[in-house]
């Protein structure tokens, strides 16, 4: 087993990310496999150095430890770069110049990360390419390039669920996701995590039931990209008291808060259900 905890230095660490975090150091432990930890720092709008290094800080507490030197994505732009152009050889890809706006104003339907695009940049080739374009990935293409049907083992504890990719889903509910941003030029988390999983020999995923409806265009960019497709286990959520999931964007309660208050690394875990140590 190798599994990774890969948060996003965008903010402090909440108890969701204690819960996952612990998760996947416990199982590597169990199964006497390897932790990894990737610093997923690739929104260069929002990362933060001090938040990097809560990371660290927040999971040495908590009494985890991992494999050296850690993966910052950020310092790895050109593999991203050759992922894209092996893409762009086989007409997966198209720039676009949509802002959010002009999306929803074309009657984008919600889906599983926002708005549906709605193919407006779609007939673009790369050639017509300009900076600050953003690039999709064109799902319906992709799709045509895959031989077999793309499918993901759901591994919940001893109950094991092979689940595949509807083709209809990925067009009707996902779209044309988005693999390096507009204006700022970064990879894009669907990108940049593929990739690195692949790079890192990922076998197992653990990450909270959010990410559920991202995970089969991510196998079929695993597909794409002849990577390997893990075995994923998507848990549980931490939420507060009135049942919403904890968010960086809410300003869940940060462990850093909890540890300055006098709580120890067994209250988290107590906190979050599980047994102590």
């Amino acid at each position: 087993m190798i599994t990774r905890f890969a948060p996003s230095p965008t903010g402090p660490l909440h108890l969701g990310h204690a819960y996952s975090a612990i998760l996947a150091h416990e199982q590597a432990i169990v199964a006497d496999g390897t932790f990894l930890l990737r610093i997923e720092d690739t929104d260069s709008t929002r990362v933060r150095p001090e938040y990097e290094q809560a990371i660290y800080d927040d999971l040495a507490w908590l009494g985890m430890s991992w494999e050296q030197p850690v993966r910052r994505q950020s310092d790895h732009y050109a593999d991203y770069d050759k992922a894209l152009n092996n893409l762009a050889k086989r007409g997966l890809i198209y720039p676009c110049s949509c802002t959010r706006r002009i999306i929803q104003d074309a009657g984008a339907e919600t889906g599983h990360d926002g708005f549906v695009y709605p193919g407006i940049c779609r007939h673009r080739s790369m050639a017509d390419a300009q900076p600050g374009d953003a690039l999709r990935l064109n799902i319906a293409a992709g799709l045509t390039q895959i031989k077999t049907k793309p499918s993901f083992i759901e591994n919940a504890g001893s109950d094991q669920t092979t689940h595949f990719v509807s083709a209809e889903d990925l067009e009707t509910r996902t779209g044309d996701i988005v693999l390096r941003r507009k204006d700022t030029g970064d990879p894009a988390y669907h990108l940049a995590c593929v990739h690195d999983d692949g790079l890192q020999g990922i076998t197992h995923i653990i990450r909270g039931q959010d990410l559920w409806p991202l995970t089969p265009v991510q196998v079929l960019l695993q597909r794409l990209l002849d990577l390997p497709t893990p075995t994923y286990h998507h848990h549980r959520l931490i939420t507060d008291d009135r049942g919403r999931r904890l968010a960086k964007v809410d300003r869940s309660k940060a462990l850093a808060k909890y540890r300055a208050e006098g709580a120890t690394p067994n209250d988290i875990r107590q906190m979050v259900g599980l047994p102590q140590t």
